[in-house]
């Protein structure tokens, strides 16, 4: 039972390849969760208004098309958590880009209510979305650049 030299350096590296996509989809779990309490919020913030007015606020309805979207909507962030884990180049890039992609339209939509809403519906969009959304976008490609992909550089 020796152990070649090249086994040795492959077992090594599975532990520490497993904690970095660990590491990467706890990033993006926690911009998940982010866009979840963003949403709380702002669905309290809206029901608090709402109080305030005595009722008088229009209220806002949706149809079941619209409810499926939001789910549709807030159920991708856990397909980039999934893709987080696999950890091969494909997906990484496909982390990059849907996350990317989420994390961008959530911080617009966020503002966009804010500016009509409320400042601190913005700063909360900024805080529990922007922020966490970027820093997964950085160890993301940080990620991608330790996999030896070539045209990845800064």
């Amino acid at each position: 039972m020796t152990s070649s030299p090249s086994n040795l350096r492959r077992s090594a590296q599975g532990p520490i390849m497993s904690h970095q996509q660990n590491k990467l989809a706890l990033f993006w779990l926690t911009t998940a969760v982010g866009a979840v309490l963003f949403v709380a919020l702002q669905s309290f913030s809206y029901v608090n208004d709402y109080v305030k007015a005595n009722g008088t606020t229009p209220a806002i309805t949706f149809d079941a098309g619209a409810l499926w979207m939001f789910s549709i909507f807030y159920g991708a962030w856990i397909v980039t958590v999934l893709l987080a884990l696999i950890g091969t180049v494909r997906s990484l890039w496909t982390v990059l880009i849907l996350g990317g992609l989420l994390v961008f339209v959530n911080s617009f939509t966020g503002v966009f209510d804010g500016l009509r809403d409320g400042v601190h519906i913005a700063f909360s969009a900024l805080f529990f979305i922007t922020l966490p959304g970027m820093c997964a976008i950085v160890v993301t490609w940080r990620q991608l650049k330790l996999k030896g992909t070539p045209h990845v550089d800064e």
